[in-house]
């Protein structure tokens, strides 16, 4: 009979946290791989969904993210590639996180992630 070891952690954090957590783990068992940056723009995008492209880029500037509003947008255009992010729109596009994320982001969040890691040999 297998042995199983459960690990269990309680955590309370931010809202925020809780948004780049759920972002992270999806993008780790997707195998995508994104760098801090995109995740803290990811998680802005994830506070500000339907937000028109121009403004979400003059948005993520001021709050530091990214240094001009060229660079928002050229990693706006990397995570779209990467099917992370949604452009809706012709003249004035709007973005917003995929669906496929199924990322929770208003009000009290409670994360119940249950991962089984095994071994299959000793199975």
């Amino acid at each position: 009979m297998a042995v199983v070891k459960k690990v269990s952690k309680k955590v309370k954090v931010s809202v925020d946290d809780v948004i780049k957590y759920q972002i992270m783990t999806y993008c780790f068992f997707n195998k995508i791989q994104i760098t801090n940056s995109d995740l803290n723009c990811l998680t802005e995008l994830a506070k500000n969904s339907g937000i028109e492209l121009t403004k979400f880029c003059e948005l993520a500037t001021t709050k530091d993210i990214y240094k001009s509003a060229q660079s928002a947008r050229n990693a706006i255009t990397k995570v779209t590639k990467k099917n992370l992010v949604i452009k809706n729109g012709v003249n004035k596009k709007t973005i917003s996180i995929s669906d496929d994320l199924k990322l929770q982001t208003d009000g009290t969040i409670f994360l119940d992630f249950k991962i089984l890691g095994y071994d299959s040999q000793k199975i």
